[in-house]
């Protein structure tokens, strides 16, 4: 098999880390060689996060090159645009409905591209918005947004959904394994 690129990115406080380790376990379980890499600079400051996982036969490198990525799976919309250049020409963009401000644009400096989804439908082969900040709002956790994400992904990857689940069941907390469940339906089942 090809080796298959995702790249996941947000800003720090999204889980995306936990987003990428589950993402990798489910994917070494499926019997893949899988390479992981993770960005993580002023994340608690609200700053980018960005997580790469490889998978296939053989993956030499965590790191894809511009223009190779299957997937990107963005929780912030304008964070998916910064990494775009990452995409493949057929490559799928999968996005939280969800604006975070900037540094520059809390304080007034900058503003906000109202154009960002716009761009992304220009740029990306497949592009597919979720609200998935307020999809968990409503599951009764924000942060299940993270798992929502996995959902969508997972839905457009031929990986059997046991697997997904498994995972799941095995990393989370033991008092947070049903919202994530609930989290984790919400985003595979979704229908843009």
């Amino acid at each position: 098999m090809k080796t298959k690129s995702i790249l996941i990115c947000g800003v720090g406080g999204q889980g995306i880390l936990t987003a990428s380790d589950l993402l990798s376990d489910v994917l070494l379980l499926a019997g893949f060689q899988v390479k992981k890499s993770e960005v993580h600079g002023m994340s608690q400051r609200g700053g980018d996060v960005i997580s790469t996982v490889r998978y296939g036969d053989q993956v030499f490198s965590p790191l894809p090159a511009l223009g190779e990525t299957d997937y990107i799976l963005a929780f912030e919309k304008l964070e998916a645009l910064r990494n775009i250049n990452y995409l493949s020409a057929s490559g799928i963009v999968l996005v939280n409905d969800f604006e975070w401000q900037p540094l520059p644009v809390a304080a007034g400096f900058e503003k906000y591209p109202a154009d960002t989804v716009e761009q992304l439908q220009k740029l990306a082969g497949e592009l597919v918005l979720i609200p998935a900040t307020r999809l968990a709002g409503e599951l009764g956790n924000e942060k299940a947004s993270n798992v929502i994400l996995i959902g969508l992904l997972a839905s457009r990857m031929e990986i059997d959904e046991k697997l997904w689940l498994e995972v799941i069941k095995k990393k989370v907390p033991a008092k947070f394994i049903d919202l994530n469940l609930k989290a984790f339906a919400s985003g595979y089942h979704f229908k843009p």
